[in-house]
């Protein structure tokens, strides 16, 4: 059921849906056979992480892309007490760390297949316009 209501608020108009669980968003992209791009941020005391969300993740060219394109997983690790996250997406957030991200990096963004195997990674700030970031991606869709 929260499949269907992430994916039926995905086709409304405005911001894209960026799901907290891996394993959900891995369901999601072997159901429509799509990328899924983790994003590993820190978004209330890494200044790169904040830039790279509105710079280029909340850009408009890359919304455009990414709604028909990809399965969007946010790790977020806040450290002010008021943005504290519930501790179960804690684990969770903790766990998918621990995997792709096992020194810590911030930001750190990942391109994974439907199989969870990483096929592009961005450590930091993307340098780089949203279109020449979603360029890197299109060229790596290409190959499926």
């Amino acid at each position: 059921m929260k499949l269907l209501l992430i994916t039926l608020l995905s086709l409304l108009p405005g911001k894209l849906i960026w799901t907290n669980n891996f394993a959900r968003a891995q369901q999601e992209a072997k159901a429509n056979h799509q990328y899924i791009l983790v994003n590993f941020s820190g978004s209330d005391w890494c200044g790169p992480c904040i830039r790279l969300k509105k710079e280029i993740l909340e850009s408009e060219v890359f919304e455009t892309y990414a709604k028909d394109h990809l399965v969007l997983v946010r790790a977020d690790f806040p450290r002010q007490k008021k943005n504290q996250l519930p501790s179960e997406q804690v684990k969770l957030n903790e766990a998918l760390a621990e995997k792709y991200n096992p020194n810590g990096k911030f930001p750190y963004t990942l391109l994974v297949d439907e199989n969870g195997k990483v096929l592009k990674s961005w450590d930091g700030y993307p340098n780089e316009s949203p279109e020449k970031f979603v360029q890197q991606i299109t060229s790596m869709e290409s190959g499926k």
